[in-house]
């Protein structure tokens, strides 16, 4: 079986290294921040760090579901919640030379809203103090309880992601009993009609709607077969998700769902191409690939390629160089701007500030309403 070969040549990764991702691993420990590309020993983790793009945790460590992929911890938090964490987060992450951040969280069902609402002030307040900062939300389904949905997307993240994470005839098996394949379509699908919607009345006002995307991923190689992953693709399409990530799914611990399969890059590369026939404005299909790999670049790109026309026929070589340089260029622009921000930031606020010791850790009343 796949899980007791070795791993092939394509899934083999250097380690991390290089200033930028020293000097970035130094800054989190200092402002006590957990990203899950070091948790989870994401492979990206050094090319994303270099682009200035990082996925950080809400809500604790302690998830209330436990899906036969995933290493989280799982329990009951029993609604325990750092009210002071949007704050905290919102300064540490100001702070850095970021252009991207992916703020995700785990599952936690003992709270009425899920999180929302604390995700909901993490990105209101982020966008207070950095709004050059591109923000993802990679969010849980919140129990298919859609005013949850509508608080996270309400509150201005520029890409609203949630995963399918398998294809729907192995959700059952592969995630908790609480997830489910429609559910998870029906949260992106919502997500995509209130985004339209916050369009919408910003052109009544006549003020500027900022693009906002939705965005998904899907895990192979865990035992579906091909045709079931161009139908998850299809799905998702249909409900309006504006990018699609696939990668290789890999065992984390003996525990866990074994690897059925090494999917071959050629066949990534058709995933990908099939996506883009869909309709996708990006799609990343790799077997290194994760749901927040390398964000920043593929935010540009699904807007660059698009625009160019790129994603709807192949491109010669020379254009793709031109594309490459283009979506190069503009990292490199906000990269530069992420920098300064940061800079100015870190001025503004004292490195040693904290919340008093005293604040209370409870569960803000907001979240014990159901809207």
């Amino acid at each position: 079986m796949a899980q007791l070969s070795p791993k092939p040549e394509w899934l083999k990764v250097r380690v991390p290294g290089g200033d930028t991702y020293h000097h970035l691993k130094e800054t989190f420990r200092k402002l006590d921040l957990h990203t899950v590309c070091e948790e989870a020993r994401c492979p990206n983790v050094g090319e994303c760090w270099r682009e200035g793009t990082a996925t950080v945790m809400l809500l604790g460590d302690v998830c209330t579901r436990g899906c036969r992929f995933c290493a989280v911890t799982t329990g009951d938090p029993r609604g325990a919640v750092d009210v002071r964490e949007p704050e905290h987060v919102a300064r540490a992450i100001a702070r850095l030379e970021l252009q991207y951040v992916v703020m995700t969280m785990v599952n936690r069902d003992d709270l009425l809203d899920g999180g929302a609402d604390h995700v909901a002030r993490t990105v209101h307040r982020l966008h207070a103090l950095r709004p050059d900062l591109l923000i993802e939300t990679l969010v849980g389904d919140f129990q298919g309880h859609m005013s949850a949905v509508d608080a996270v997307v309400d509150a201005g993240p520029d890409v609203f992601a949630h995963n399918v994470e398998v294809v729907r005839r192995l959700t059952r098996a592969i995630r908790d009993v609480r997830s489910s394949y429609d559910q998870s379509l029906a949260v992106l699908r919502r997500a995509k009609e209130r985004q339209r919607r916050l369009a919408a009345d910003a052109a009544e006002r006549g003020a500027p709607a900022p693009r906002r995307l939705t965005k998904s991923s899907i895990m192979v190689g865990i035992g579906e077969t091909d045709d079931e992953v161009l139908e998850a693709l299809r799905d998702l399409r249909a409900a309006g998700v504006d990018i699609v990530t696939l990668g290789q799914y890999l065992r984390p611990t003996p525990k866990h769902a074994p690897v059925q399969r090494f999917v071959e890059p050629e066949a990534f590369a058709a995933f990908e191409r099939a996506a883009l026939e869909m309709g996708f404005l990006y799609a990343a299909s790799a077997p290194l690939v994760r749901s927040s790999y390398k964000a920043a670049e593929v935010f540009v790109r699904s807007l660059i390629d698009r625009s160019d026309g790129a994603a709807q026929q192949p491109a010669s070589a020379a254009a793709g160089d031109a594309a490459a340089a283009r979506v190069e260029a503009l990292l490199e622009e906000r990269l530069a701007v992420a920098r300064r921000e940061a800079a100015r930031i870190s001025a503004e606020l004292d490195p040693t500030e904290a919340p008093p010791a005293s604040a209370p850790r409870l569960v803000p009343a907001s979240s014990l309403i159901r809207r």
